[in-house]
C-alpha cells in the first residue's frame, strides 16, 4: 500500500475522531445550558412570588419589618448573583431560602395570617417552586458531572481545553439541605436500657 494512501486515511480518522469528539462534547454542554435554564426558570418564579407574599403579610407585621427587610434585601442579591453564575446564585439563593424560613416561622405566629387565603396560596405556591428548584438542582449537577467528567477524560481531554470546553460549576444546596435530619422518636439510644411502649 502506498505510504501517502496510509496518511491520507490516517489523517481522515484523525479528523474524523476528532469531529466525534467534538460533536459529543458540544451536545454535553448544551444540556448543561439547558438544564441551568430550567434552574433559572424555577428562580424567576421564586422572585415574582416574594414581593406579593410580603405585600400579603406587612399589614399584618407592623413590628415585624426586620423579618420583610431581610427577605426584601435577600431577594434583590439573589437577583443581582443570578447573571454571575452558578456558584454565586446558589450562596445567594440559599441566603434567601434562609430568610423566607424565618418568615415563615413569623408567619406561624399569627392566626389571621395562617387563616388568610391568599397568604395560603402563595406559601403553597412558593414551596412547590423550593421543591422544582430542588429537582432542578439535581438534574443540572447531574449534567455537570458528565460534561465535567467527559472533559477530563481520555480521550476527549486531549482536545477539550484547546477547543474551549472549560468545566462548570455545581449548583450547591444549602448545608441545611445537604445535613441529615435528625429523628427521635422518644426512645432510648440503640443499646440503651429500656424498651420502647407497647402499643
Amino acid at each position: 500500500m502506498d505510504s501517502t494512501l496510509i496518511i491520507v486515511i490516517a489523517v481522515v480518522v484523525v479528523v474524523g475522531l476528532v469531529v466525534v469528539l467534538y460533536n459529543g462534547l458540544v451536545r454535553a454542554r448544551l444540556r448543561v445550558d439547558e438544564a441551568w435554564s430550567q434552574i433559572e426558570v424555577q428562580l424567576k418564579r421564586r422572585w415574582d412570588l416574594i414581593p406579593n407574599l410580603v405585600n400579603a403579610v406587612q399589614g399584618y407585621m407592623g413590628f415585624e419589618q426586620k423579618v420583610l427587610t431581610d427577605v426584601t434585601t435577600a431577594r434583590a442579591s439573589a437577583v443581582a448573583a443570578g447573571a454571575k453564575g452558578p456558584h454565586e446564585a446558589a450562596m445567594a439563593e440559599n441566603a434567601l431560602s434562609s430568610t423566607l424560613r424565618s418568615l415563615f416561622a413569623v408567619v406561624e405566629a399569627y392566626p389571621e395570617l395562617k387563616a388568610n387565603e391568599n397568604v395560603l396560596q402563595l406559601q403553597e405556591q412558593l414551596t412547590t417552586t423550593e421543591n422544582q428548584i430542588s429537582f432542578s438542582r439535581q438534574h443540572y449537577n447531574a449534567t455537570v458531572l458528565d460534561y465535567n467528567t467527559r472533559i477530563a477524560t481520555v480521550p476527549a481531554v486531549l482536545i477539550a481545553g484547546l477547543l474551549g470546553f472549560t468545566k462548570r460549576e455545581f449548583f450547591d444546596a444549602e448545608p441545611a439541605a445537604e445535613a441529615t435530619p435528625v429523628v427521635n422518636l422518644g426512645y432510648p439510644p440503640a443499646g440503651g436500657a429500656g424498651t420502647p411502649p407497647s402499643a
